[in-house]
């Protein structure tokens, strides 16, 4: 049954998503104003069909603790359910992301036109430089710049390495710094086909307010995201 289930919710997700992503390259042409209204509607409807076809639901807490306008959120990475959530969990949001990801065919190119912020890796200190700018303009236009810490994604209870880029965009934007936690990891494994059923958390934890040390700032990132994570995936 797990394996029905699983099949199913793909060979829905895959095509209703190259399908959105023509949608929304016309919007994007032609009604770019209707672009991020219709990218939130996109996460909706397939957090509907994975409630539905796996049983997988979201639960979503401390909502209060995000600040109003531009700010940085520095969320946990477990699963590719992270960043398809993104526009349904945070209002206006834009991401940064690795710059492969605006090959794919359409759907990267959709990303850019949304404000998402590529990064060439390995590039030191111009990507560097070349994210801060993205995420300066982003914030502000009043929109939230999420950052995935570690880079990459990392298994429930595993080790996991952050990368400085985080503090980095906090020292130069000066506007608060909101770490998320989750256990997305659990219900959407890393590079499985599988799709258990279960419950999605998002933690959206206190506001680390702007004017920190940069090392402070991080070790607070750290260990709230860390603490939190493993307290959700059980760990």
């Amino acid at each position: 049954m797990l394996f029905i289930r699983s099949l199913a919710f793909n060979i829905f997700l895959y095509p209703f998503t190259a399908l959105c992503s023509v949608i929304a390259m016309l919007l994007a042409i032609f009604r770019p104003s209707r672009l991020a209204a219709f990218a939130r509607g996109w996460a909706h409807v397939w957090l509907n069909a994975h409630r539905v076809i796996c049983g997988v639901s979201v639960e979503v807490r401390g909502a209060e603790h995000l600040p109003e306008g531009g700010c940085l959120i520095a969320m946990k990475h477990q699963s590719t359910w992270d960043t398809f959530a993104l526009f349904a969990l945070f209002d206006n949001p834009v991401y940064v992301l690795k710059n492969e990801l605006t090959w794919i065919p359409v759907f990267g190119w959709v990303l850019k036109r949304l404000g998402c912020i590529p990064v060439k890796r390995g590039t030191g200190r111009l990507a560097l430089d070349s994210m801060i700018r993205g995420a300066r303009q982003a914030c502000g236009r009043g929109q939230r710049v999420v950052i995935f810490p570690e880079g990459t994604r990392a298994t429930p209870g595993g080790k996991s390495v952050y990368k400085s880029g985080v503090s980095h965009l906090y020292a130069a934007l000066r506007v608060p710094c909101v770490p998320v936690a989750l256990n997305s990891g659990l219900v959407w494994p890393r590079r499985q086909f599988r799709r258990p059923p279960g419950v999605v958390t998002v933690e959206i934890l206190s506001a680390i307010p702007p004017g920190l040390p940069r090392q402070q700032m991080f070790d607070r990132v750290v260990n709230d995201i860390e603490a939190a994570s493993r307290r959700l995936s059980g760990g």
